[in-house]
């Protein structure tokens, strides 16, 4: 099953130095009976997409959860590096969570670097923007109207694609 993997720049740099990565909670997203039944049309791929968004909206919140922390991967300048990431792997044994949301499965174990198919990372101008929903993401999940308009303004930014062998080149970079 392909799964998509709400991460951060930290837990990328995870996957490329130790080859595995732990998702937080085993928590990821995939087109599972109960996405499909959600929407009477669209494809695979439109369907993916909107799991890869629902991963992209739990990224802010593993971000806003790595400010709180203090735990921000910060850039040569020494500013934090505020960027979604979501991680397209495929793997056996995803259990389906409908009882979560319409497209959240639980992964048993870690994600091999092997069973990584692509990333997919903010580009730099969205980091503004980025930081804005960070800091409301928890108001938005409370049915706040203006912060769910700050969450949309950050969903209109497209993720840029990365095959899994320029993970390593992207999380130096970054």
């Amino acid at each position: 099953m392909r799964v998509y993997i709400p991460a951060t720049v930290r837990m990328l740099r995870t996957l490329v130095t130790e080859r595995e990565l732990l998702p937080v909670n085993g928590t990821a997203f995939a087109i599972t009976p109960a996405l499909r039944e959600a929407y009477s049309s669209g494809d695979d791929d439109e369907l993916a997409e909107v799991a890869m968004a629902e991963a992209a909206r739990a990224s802010l919140r593993l971000l806003a959860a790595e400010s709180e922390d203090g735990a921000e991967i910060h850039n040569s300048d020494g500013a934090p590096v505020r960027r979604r990431a979501v991680i397209a792997a495929d793997v056996d044994g995803a259990r389906l969570r409908p009882d979560l949301d319409d497209a959240v499965v639980r992964l048993t174990g870690p994600v091999e670097y092997a069973q990584v198919a692509s990333a997919h990372v903010d580009l730099a101008e969205a980091e503004t923007t980025i930081e804005r929903a960070i800091a409301v993401i928890d108001d938005a999940d409370l049915g706040d109207a203006d912060a769910e308009f700050v969450l949309g303004d950050a969903e209109d930014h497209e993720l840029a694609w990365y095959a899994a062998q320029e993970l390593p080149f992207l999380v130096e970079l970054l």
